[in-house]
């Protein structure tokens, strides 16, 4: 009898309160374990597929090397043969440095192997796998067909005859002297690593669904509650339940980005000191192997050559030091987004420096969505105390939704930057004449993860990020729309009370 006011009560709720946390969940579950897992596994058997690739090409630009003295006349075939076996069974790699490679000709008889060497010198022809594959035929076959390849077969676990898994294998001819040369991966060790992964997430998944729940539980009891009282209170609950809601999107986006941000930043921070480093041991080695290129001609580098390579190699280092950096700032911009207290705001900042920067950034943009664009500075504005680097996110931000909201070509954006006098406001004001936003809309254009372009990749994060970081400088943005007559976006920061030394420094710096 105690129980019957709470069933009767949870009887009354409208589906509709049910409905969005019931699709929530399940397509929180469905995105994880439907889409994200399988395409980790599948990106985790391309990279594995790519690294035996790679090995597999430079242990034949090994037995290149040998060839090489052969023709040179530095060595005898057989000589050069024999330490090519000897140095093809020592390598090793994997992180038990178990994993090897194997020689066999086309005939096929096995020249070297490492865990068989009963196998060496023998007809292996018909040699089957458990599921009866002749896998060293269909070696010869895709080295006749395509010269290199992948196969698919079982083989035994490294050095353990007794364990046979499924494997997956690239081998590769080298013509010169008949041989195929190959190594292969485990898709066990890739079931193994996706195995952990899924536990971890599930684990991660439970904690986030209990959070859910357990706020959505709430909510609902507490929208039950109201509605059983008065209408008008049910409405307000309702408003109350969609707000807690959001609050708990943000409770799990704050754990989420500080957990990923501790996970991210130990390796970025590495990459980016490691980076620097390696490129100064290629300057020190580049005089070194420049000599050697011009007294013995280019040579090989893995599956490439010296002379390819040469000039790519700083590219290839400076551009991973450019993309750690820029992945520390986005990880530095979600925690400040997730964070409850504000950043110290101690710099003076330029204005039109700032808007300028961002308008360079955003030029290819720009350029492709409008042929009429504007950017008019004032000159000589008050400096204003704040952060340079985030308001200039505020400002790409701005322009870039500027942009998007354009039809066609035909329609202009316009960016202003000046000082109010009455108000004692600088402001950065951004009008475009694109199809203006619904009043509905309007109201909630800075709520996180609200978004009419989710089909476009939208996120909803752009608008709500840039209007934190406004009010964390003490300053406000205003938007003012209706549709068909465009949008313009006005933000009024107030001064530090400086000014550049030179009137005419801020409008240079805008164009």
């Amino acid at each position: 009898m105690m129980k019957m006011p709470f069933i009767d009560t949870f009887a009354r709720i409208p589906i509709r309160i049910f409905l969005p946390v019931v699709l929530t969940l399940l397509l929180f579950i469905a995105t994880i374990f439907l889409l994200i897992l399988p395409e980790l596994h599948e990106r985790l058997m391309e990279g594995k597929r790519e690294v035996i690739r790679e090995l597999v090409a430079s242990a034949w630009s090994s037995l290149d090397g040998y060839d090489r003295q052969v023709r040179q006349g530095r060595l005898t075939i057989d000589e050069a043969q024999a330490r090519a076996i000897r140095h093809i069974r020592g390598l090793r790699y994997g992180e038990d440095r178990k994993d090897y490679f194997w020689i066999n000709d086309m005939q096929p008889r096995m020249i070297m192997h490492p865990y068989r060497p009963d196998l060496e010198g023998k007809d292996i022809s018909d040699f089957t796998d458990p599921a009866g594959k002749r896998l060293f035929v269909a070696f010869v076959a895709i080295v006749e067909s395509d010269g290199a390849g992948f196969v698919d077969y079982q083989w035994q676990w490294m050095d353990d005859p007794a364990r046979i898994v499924p494997k997956i294998s690239y081998v590769q001819g080298f013509a010169p002297w008949g041989w195929i040369i190959g190594t292969g991966i485990y898709v066990e060790d890739v079931r193994a690593q996706i195995s952990a992964i899924t536990h971890k997430t599930t684990l991660i998944c439970v904690w986030i669904l209990l959070l859910i729940v357990g706020l959505s539980v709430h909510i609902v009891w507490h929208g039950a509650k109201v509605t059983r009282e008065k209408r008008l209170a049910e409405e307000k609950a309702l408003l109350k339940q969609e707000q807690l809601f959001q609050a708990a999107k943000m409770v799990s986006l704050g754990t989420l980005v500080s957990g990923v941000a501790h996970e991210i930043n130990n390796p970025i921070t590495s990459v980016m000191l490691n980076a620097p480093n390696l490129a100064h041991i290629w300057e020190a080695i580049l005089p070194i192997l420049d000599d050697h290129c011009r007294q013995h001609d280019d040579f090989q580098v893995g599956a490439t050559t010296y002379s390819r390579i040469r000039d790519r190699i700083p590219q290839m280092l400076a551009g991973i030091t450019d993309d750690a950096r820029r992945v520390r700032d986005i990880v530095a911009d979600l925690k400040d987004f997730a964070r409850d207290t504000p950043p110290v705001m101690k710099n003076d900042v330029n204005l039109n420096e700032v808007v300028g920067k961002a308008v360079g950034l955003t030029t290819n943009l720009i350029s492709k969505s409008t042929r009429h664009f504007r950017l008019d500075c004032q000159p000589g504005l008050p400096a204003i105390l704040g952060n340079a680097q985030r308001i200039e996110q505020v400002v790409i931000n701005l322009v870039v939704n500027a942009c998007q909201a354009l039809p066609d070509m035909t329609r202009a954006v316009t960016v202003t930057t000046g000082y109010e006098p009455a108000d004692n406001e600088v402001f950065l004001e951004i009008r475009d004449q694109g199809e203006g936003i619904d009043p509905e809309v309007l109201k909630r254009i800075t709520d996180p993860f609200f978004t009419t372009r989710r089909e476009k990749g939208g996120t909803g994060l752009g608008l709500a990020i840039s209007d934190r970081i406004v009010h964390d400088h003490n300053s406000r943005m205003t938007f003012t729309s209706a549709p068909g007559s465009g949008t313009t976006v006005r933000v009024a920061f107030p001064p530090a009370g400086k000014t550049p030394t030179d009137e005419h420094e801020g409008n240079r710096s805008c164009r």
